[in-house]
């Protein structure tokens, strides 16, 4: 596949977006996925543009689709990927059946599996192109336990900053990761990677997600957004003195290979910061509906599902099959997947989306018959290619690609 930039926007007339990737997929049996191209390419370029020509790595977690990984790949401004386990990043970088290898894929998350460390530890091959999250020393040790130094390659490690914002006020701001907060901090760990054997520090990451993840124009809920805008300008200004501290302070024990910073919504600040080399995206490029409500931005929704109606307990309610895709996060209505096509359907709140079943309501219900197809776009991205074994790529009214997800092609990595 081939991604080249739009040079319309049909996602923007719903009442033809939907009933056109319905017309394209009708041999389908639902569920099923779909992938618009001109809206995932649409998505790309976007991420591209906001990124002012530093390089984009792509967020494996947000995608879990390798051909399709590896089609973003080829476009220039992106290079290299941000597994998020170990088993993940080696198959990623070995070639097989399923694709060529990536040659350099960092692991987002600290890693206990010990098959997958024993594959790195003993693959010159795995060790020149996968480089591990660490922010202790226990993790260290670790590695040592299952493998020790004089016995494996050099271990290629990225130290993990903690991104998140602390104030008196609100207290913790952000995701609870790195232990590791301060300039001090990072330099004091720095050394002590530098004094262990069989591990080579080559980069530091720092992923501030109460810029990057959280929504600044939530929708019906403008006093949020004002405050979420506020703390969001706080936050970038501090972390960038911060991190830009720790980025020297590191490098005075050993020079850096990257620093990777942000996700999808933070794309403009992070890149603004003189010390970052690389930012990481993913989930921009499929534009789940998390993504609806950012004011700097605004994705396609290029990634959708279809279920079908298999029952009517009543005129004006369709029970569809399925639909129970829960998004990981904070249980709440916004973890739900969202009903966008037909228009005018809503979820029963007594039951919402089920494992099994889904009902809807609304005007559109009514209309609903045994067999139709309802549309649904997930929370989040990556997420979707869990419940899927493919995706139906559509372009011009037709499918011109069938994309086989992680779990299509047998890999369940978490």
């Amino acid at each position: 596949m081939r991604i080249v930039r739009p040079t319309s926007a049909p996602w923007q007339q719903p009442e033809r977006y939907w009933p056109e990737l319905e017309a394209a997929t009708t041999a389908l049996d639902p569920p099923y996925g779909v992938i618009s191209l001109p809206a995932l390419a649409h998505n790309a370029f976007d991420m591209l543009d906001r990124a002012n020509g530093t390089p984009i790595r792509v967020a494996s977690k947000s995608v879990r689709v390798r051909p399709l990984i590896d089609a973003v790949l080829a476009l220039p401004g992106y290079a290299g990927v941000l597994a998020y386990t170990l088993a993940e990043a080696n198959w990623l970088a070995t070639t097989s059946e399923h694709g060529e290898a990536i040659a350099d894929v960092v692991v987002a998350y600290p890693t206990a599996d010990r098959a997958a460390l024993l594959q790195l530890a003993t693959s010159p091959e795995l060790a020149a192109r996968v480089t591990i999250m660490v922010d202790s020393s226990d993790q260290l040790d670790y590695v040592d336990a299952v493998i020790p130094p004089d016995r494996r390659e050099s271990i290629r490690v990225c130290l993990e900053l903690d991104a998140s914002y602390i104030t008196p006020l609100f207290g913790h701001i952000g995701v609870f990761r790195s232990p590791i907060h301060t300039a001090e901090a990072a330099r004091a760990f720095a050394a002590v990677i530098a004094s262990r054997p069989g591990f080579t520090l080559v980069g530091m990451m720092g992923y501030e997600a109460q810029i990057a993840g959280l929504v600044n124009n939530p929708a019906g809920n403008p006093l949020r957004g004002r405050a979420v805008t506020f703390l969001q300008s706080r936050s970038k200004r501090e972390l960038a003195e911060r991190r830009g501290a720790a980025i020297a302070a590191v490098e005075e024990v050993t020079p850096l290979e990257f620093v990777n910073a942000g996700g999808t919504g933070s794309i403009e600040s992070s890149v603004a910061e003189a010390g970052v080399t690389e930012v990481a995206a993913g989930s921009g490029l499929f534009g789940p509906h998390l993504f609806d409500n950012y004011t700097h931005f605004h994705p396609a929704p290029a990634a959708a599902f279809a279920l079908s109606v298999v029952r009517k307990p009543s005129p004006r309610t369709a029970v569809l099959m399925g639909g129970g895709w829960i998004a990981s996060g904070p249980a709440a209505a916004d973890r739900s997947p969202k009903l966008v096509w037909p228009a005018g359907l809503k979820m029963v709140p007594r039951e919402m989306a089920g494992e099994v079943q889904t009902p809807v309501t609304g005007p559109a219900a009514a209309r609903l018959r045994m067999g139709d197809r309802v549309w649904l776009r997930h929370t989040k991205a990556g997420e979707i290619s869990e419940h899927l074994e493919s995706f139906a790529i559509v372009d011009d009214g037709a499918i011109v690609e069938t994309m086989p997800t992680y779990r299509g092609q047998g890999q369940v990595f978490l």
